[in-house]
């Protein structure tokens, strides 16, 4: 009888087993991720134009904004995030790794999910970057960020395309509910992945810039699997927001036609208005009505973009769009003022290097023009001063003191005359004498010609060759020598002095 009993109590207990109810589906999952690229030590503009895109600390209230609805926010860095160059000299080693350092921070402080290694991250070494704490996963991994309980979202990241879709197919098969491909190369190589049929990623990121050029713009191509590249230095992010429903892959969400094309129209409208304002040829209370038109465009087109795109069904679902980051943005107090610490202390590290240091410039060889400073110009050119005095250049320098930035290594060359050049100046702390953009920073150093007042020892017309250093894409992207050359030529300087001025002392002739 007790083995009759033993036989039906294992009987009753494998029925048992067998009828257990199967775990409920995960529930559904709103998420928005986003991605930076190619930061290259940027925290932000410079300001010297208007309406300059980027700054970190615009970056991180966007992903405030969206965890105060109640979404999950995740951030994945591309890389080449800490540096901005291959090398750097000696006397700027304590700003930059401070500037690494507040990067990092920020990037912390916004909730940094992983981050990809580029070269530019380890210029100060492995162990400096390894010391600031950040999630960086090796590009031979995959890296898996908790959604909730059940879910995870994989980075894969590498150089050569063929890894890269076996590390997505990897993530795939784990489990991941969501593979995002880094492309260790530029746009034209990530392309043919989008379109390959064994791809397993559901979105690929292309995270370097073939040159400064292509990282001007934000390209996106709706492919088999989209394909992105960011515009660099910190000034947009790419936004994916995923509702997760049911199993597979999600379906990529595509805006009404109409909706897109008044969101390319309102594009190409903001970046008109933007070369307007920066025109320096327009009038002040014209540029003031442009400003105001630019702003309301920008939040017309972040309106029309936020406006939720409807998900079908029970599937899941991903959208992606361009966020970028306008003067016009506000920004996170907190992470502002890692950014305004760093200001304050990459100043006191700079002056007290070049009091330890005491770096002078070097006289300039014999027969060759070193720099004088522009009160040397003065005496026989004084007629062109005061339409100097009355220009930009001539406060560049008192500019940089307002913003408290001058001293720091980044700014200073573009705000005064002769940094680090022969008879110049070489100490952020002593600049008297060359602290504006004054006579030499167009027409070169002027030594020669003061010994030797005749045309031929000095550049009258030098054109835009000696603009550009300053005046590049980064500081001045809307730069056009027939604009700007009026500006700094009139009587005196360029034009013939008012008949009242007395004789001219050596006026030279209109550039053209």
């Amino acid at each position: 009888m007790s083995r009759w009993w033993l036989l039906v109590t294992f009987w009753v207990a494998g029925c048992t087993r067998e009828v257990r109810p199967e775990a409920p589906p995960p529930a559904p999952l709103e998420v928005t991720l986003f991605v930076s690229s190619e930061l290259k030590g940027y925290l932000g503009p410079c300001g010297c134009s208007e309406n300059m895109r980027g700054g970190i600390a615009r970056a991180a209230y966007q992903l405030d904004a969206v965890r105060q609805t109640g979404r999950k926010v995740l951030l994945v860095d591309t890389g080449n995030t800490l540096f901005g160059q291959s090398a750097i000299e000696v006397e700027a080693i304590a700003q930059q790794e401070r500037k690494a350092k507040a990067l990092a921070d920020a990037l912390m402080a916004m909730g940094l999910s992983a981050r990809a290694n580029g070269p530019l991250d380890d210029v100060r070494g492995a162990a400096f970057r390894q010391g600031l704490g950040l999630p960086d996963f090796p590009s031979n991994a995959v890296w898996k960020v908790p959604l909730d309980a059940s879910r995870t979202l994989a980075v894969v990241s590498s150089a050569n395309a063929d890894e890269l879709v076996t590390r997505a197919r990897q993530a795939r098969a784990s489990g991941a509910a969501f593979v995002l491909a880094l492309l260790e190369g530029p746009m034209a190589n990530a392309l043919p992945l989008g379109q390959r049929d064994d791809v397993e990623a559901d979105l690929v990121v292309a995270t370097r810039g073939k040159d400064e050029l292509a990282g001007e713009t934000n390209t996106l191509s709706a492919l088999r699997v989209p394909v992105v590249q960011v515009q660099s230095k910190g000034r947009s992010l790419v936004r994916v927001d995923l509702s997760l429903k049911g199993p597979g892959r999600v379906t990529w969400l595509k805006s009404p036609t109409e909706t897109q094309r008044e969101l390319d129209a309102l594009a190409q409208r903001i970046e008109l208005l933007r070369a307007q304002v920066n025109d320096p040829s327009m009038d002040e209370g014209l540029r003031q009505l442009k400003k105001a038109k630019l702003e309301e465009v920008v939040a017309r087109r972040e309106a029309l973009a936020n406006e939720p795109v409807p998900v079908p069904g029970e599937v899941s679902a991903a959208s992606v769009r361009f966020v970028p980051l306008e003067t016009s943005f506000p920004s996170l107090p907190s992470v502002q003022a890692l950014v305004t610490a760093y200001d304050r202390d990459v100043g006191e590290l700079n002056v007290q290097w070049a009091k330890t240091n005491d770096p002078q410039c070097e006289p300039a060889p014999a027969g060759r023009a070193g720099y004088v400073g522009s009160a040397a110009c003065r005496s026989c050119h004084a007629q062109a001063f005061p339409l100097w005095e009355a220009s930009k250049h001539a406060r560049a320098y008192p500019t940089l003191v307002e913003q408290g930035k001058n001293n720091h290594l980044d700014c200073v060359a573009c705000h005064v005359t002769g940094w680090k050049e022969p008879g110049g100046t070489c100490r952020v702390d002593r600049v008297t004498g060359f602290d504006a953009v004054g006579c030499e920073s167009c027409h070169g150093p002027g030594s020669l010609h003061v010994a030797d007042t005749s045309p031929r020892s000095i550049v009258r017309a030098s054109g835009a060759v000696m603009c550009v250093g300053c005046h590049d894409r980064e500081n001045s992207p809307h730069f056009s020598l027939e604009k700007y050359l009026p500006r700094v030529l009139g009587p005196g300087h360029g034009e013939p002095p008012p008949p009242d001025a007395g004789a001219p002392l050596s006026p030279s002739p209109r550039r053209r």
